[in-house]
């Protein structure tokens, strides 16, 4: 299948890339455009959209898109999926709906890997890719241990 999203990827455009790459579409194809291209892209390659306004794997009320996937391809069931979702929503969002502490470092280690002058998206996702592998073995481990919400909340 064919994904597409804006260009200047960062925390939901990567982990979304992550996600289907692992638990949907193990040979997605993945599209970045400037923003206003994305919807006739879409189109003309016949391409799924996320992360963009007014899509079906967009975000909703304050769930991001992450959480849109997981809930369409039924990934929920997944305990540490869902904690990881919980840490894209915090570090994506205003961090409102979880208030989840690791957000906060997400989202720097997000704007770090954009100030390390990668030539595209595509290179950029491919490095973050080990930082999505490691967020949900942590995640795993904190389900192993009982906390549903992550080592660093209450």
């Amino acid at each position: 299948m064919k994904w597409i999203t804006r260009e200047r990827v960062k925390v939901d455009r990567v982990a979304c890339p992550w996600l289907i790459k692992k638990f949907v579409d193990q040979d997605a194809e993945f599209y970045f455009v400037p923003a206003e291209q994305v919807m006739a892209e879409a189109a003309r390659l016949e391409a799924i959209p996320y992360d963009v306004p007014n899509v079906e794997l967009g975000h909703y009320g304050k769930e991001c898109s992450f959480e849109a996937i997981l809930k369409k391809y039924n990934l929920a069931a997944d305990p540490a999926l869902v904690l990881l979702g919980k840490i894209v929503n915090g570090a994506d969002t205003d961090n409102s709906l979880y208030h989840q502490p690791e957000g906060a470092g997400l989202n720097a280690i997000a704007e770090g890997f954009r100030q390390l002058g990668y030539k595209n998206d595509h290179e950029q996702v491919a490095a973050e890719s080990i930082v999505y592998d490691a967020l949900y073995a942590y995640c795993q481990e904190m389900i192993r241990r009982g906390k549903l919400n992550g080592a660093f909340c209450n």
